[in-house]
């Protein structure tokens, strides 16, 4: 994939030329689309390094755009950010879980915009290793101990516990349905629900005492980690 090449997908004219100006002056390559039909034909003849995806198009529309392009092995590792109007919960939600990495809203701003672009491609080219520790400012997560300092001090977790945290704080920024928690640790013999992840988080964050502000509620959606400056192993 070309990494510093995006496709935007809108049949709104000045969004892609909003957003082709202030892309362009970043130095990102940019293609464009106005349709599902022109977005999916991009997509597996230029494989983008990320694709910004309108779910309001004519045609075929933005959540089947990216139902195919994530069942196709050629495209379903490109990064998609999804454009959505207010009040799309529903959407957002269906799109996540479809494999989407983030969501911005109409209107936005085109630095807002910029800022989801760069951290959804720094997420994408961070390696993922088995037994790796995660170290984000004074909170460390080590898989191999399966362990977990905040501020220097050792925390209890349960498994559930665990998990969460470690999924969560894998790929900061990135937002998780409720839905897409109970399937990461589906199979344990911990009886996990929708609702019961909400009581899970609230309980990690207690546990974590300073370090629980990390973990942020997206409203209607679900929970994601603050995206801080860097991941280390």
């Amino acid at each position: 994939m070309a990494k510093n090449t995006i496709l935007i997908v809108d049949d709104e004219e000045d969004i892609l030329e909003l957003l082709n100006y202030n892309l362009t002056r970043e130095g990102y390559q940019v293609l464009m689309a106005q349709s599902g039909e022109q977005a999916l034909e991009s997509a597996q003849r230029e494989l983008p390094g990320l694709i910004i995806l309108d779910l309001m198009l004519p045609g075929i529309d933005g959540l089947d755009v990216c139902r195919e392009l994530k069942k196709d092995s050629k495209t379903q590792n490109i990064p998609i950010i999804m454009l959505t109007a207010k009040g799309e919960e529903a959407d957002i939600v269906t799109g996540l879980e479809l494999g989407a990495d983030d969501y911005v809203t109409k209107p936005f701003s085109p630095k807002v915009l910029l800022a989801r672009v760069r951290s959804v491609l720094r997420r994408s080219v961070v390696p993922k290793e088995e037994g790796k520790k995660i170290k984000i400012h004074d909170l460390v997560i080590d898989a191999g101990r399966h362990e977990v300092l905040a501020a220097g001090e050792r925390v209890e977790l349960t498994y559930t516990e665990f998990e969460t945290l470690q999924l969560l704080a894998g790929r900061p920024g990135r937002v998780y349905t409720r839905y897409q928690i109970v399937d990461a640790i589906r199979g344990t013999e911990y009886a996990v629900t929708d609702r019961a992840v909400d009581v899970q988080i609230v309980a990690l964050r207690k546990k974590l005492g300073s370090c629980g502000k990390y973990i942020e509620t997206v409203r209607g959606i679900g929970y994601r980690f603050k995206d801080l400056i860097g991941v280390n192993s």
